[in-house]
């Protein structure tokens, strides 16, 4: 393995003004010492200090981890940046992880490229440098390379972010959407729709009181222990946008199976839960940032369970149906009232900027 000599330190630039301007997206002195003030000093690490049009990284150490490269990008556009329970650079970073992660591999490097609205409050941009700095040191990356672009008021919504991931999956591992076989149990791990209804109530368009906290979170490690208890997973994605119905469509139609999941073993808050019957909305098709849906052999459910309830992000991990041989790609819930109901593919939109 080679070892690259960490590079001189230069002087950082240091912002003197309050507020994003065009002159930030320039090229010159003014875009060095926002990069250098905002993102370079949050993010510092080895990989990143060169400051390269390029992070370069050692093969050799990539492959102590495993045989095969994950690789994945997700643009962040979420409205209001900052909510209970997160903000968009823990978003950006978290959704990033999670979505290697279920994968089975190993997160270890990210990049970030952000598109800030002129007149964005240099503050604020700190703020959310720092909570990407900070969830990504808990995760365990490291964010080495970026780019950032500056747009006139009114090109875009203050700030969007794209963060793209790199991680290597572990030996032996075959999770896919594909893999799925009548029998195998539905698992997920914890309560469902929690995101969807805190970004709603933070926009505050609505005389709406919730005390519910988007489950915004980086399940890599969470995923790490289910694997090392069941490494036949055969399938884990994370349901973000469309809920866990979508989730469930693209399991079933991929692997040409049907799933049944039961109403009653659901997990969903009851405050999450009286927030759609208000609103007219079904807790399925609610986004999630912090939950997976799981797809195990029948022997494997009740290990896997247990793997899931001892991590602090499954405590309320639970069953919530099967896979069978019924009509290839349909999904139904057996409902309170003893009925059963379609659980289509979203069609459209529920909530906008979700994400």
């Amino acid at each position: 393995m080679s070892i690259v000599a960490r590079p001189k330190p230069r002087n950082l630039g240091k912002l003197m003004v309050s507020h994003v301007t065009v002159a930030h997206g320039g090229g010159g002195k003014a875009m060095k010492d926002l990069i250098d003030d905002v993102f370079v000093s949050a993010f510092d690490n080895d990989l990143l200090a060169p400051l390269e049009d390029q992070a370069r990284l050692d093969l050799a150490a990539l492959a102590r981890h495993g045989d095969r490269l994950a690789f994945t990008t997700d643009g962040y556009v979420v409205d209001p940046l900052f909510f209970p329970g997160g903000d968009i650079g823990k978003l950006a970073i978290c959704g990033t992880v999670n979505d290697l992660a279920v994968g089975g591999a190993v997160p270890l490097h990210l990049s970030c490229a952000v598109v800030i609205e002129e007149g964005m409050a240099v503050e604020t941009l700190r703020a959310i440098a720092r909570s990407m700095a900070a969830t990504a040191r808990a995760a365990g990356v490291s964010i080495v390379t970026g780019d950032t672009k500056v747009v006139p008021r009114g090109a875009c919504d203050k700030i969007f972010i794209t963060t793209t991931g790199i991680g290597v999956i572990r030996p032996g591992l075959e999770i896919g959407a594909d893999r799925a076989r009548p029998g195998d149990i539905v698992l997920v791990n914890g309560r469902l729709g929690d995101h969807g209804a805190a970004i709603l109530c933070a926009r505050g368009d609505m005389a709406l009181q919730s005390p519910v906290e988007s489950d915004c979170a980086d399940l890599s490690g969470l995923i790490a222990a289910l694997l090392a208890a069941v490494p036949g997973v055969r399938f884990m994605r994370d349901a973000t946008r469309g809920g866990i119905a979508t989730v469930l469509n693209e399991l079933a139609a991929a692997s040409r199976v049907a799933i049944e999941i039961d109403e009653t073993a659901t997990p969903i808050d009851e405050g999450v839960r009286g927030f759609c019957e208000i609103l007219g909305l079904d807790p399925l098709y609610l986004a999630n940032e912090g939950k997976i849906v799981i797809a195990v052999a029948p022997e494997d459910a009740a290990v896997a369970l247990a793997a899931l309830r001892a991590h602090p992000l499954g405590r309320d991990a639970c069953a919530i149906g099967k896979v069978t041989a019924g009509e290839a790609g349909r999904v139904s819930m057996n409902t309170l009232f003893g009925g059963r109901r379609i659980v289509d593919m979203l069609v459209g939109e529920q909530l906008p900027r979700i994400c």
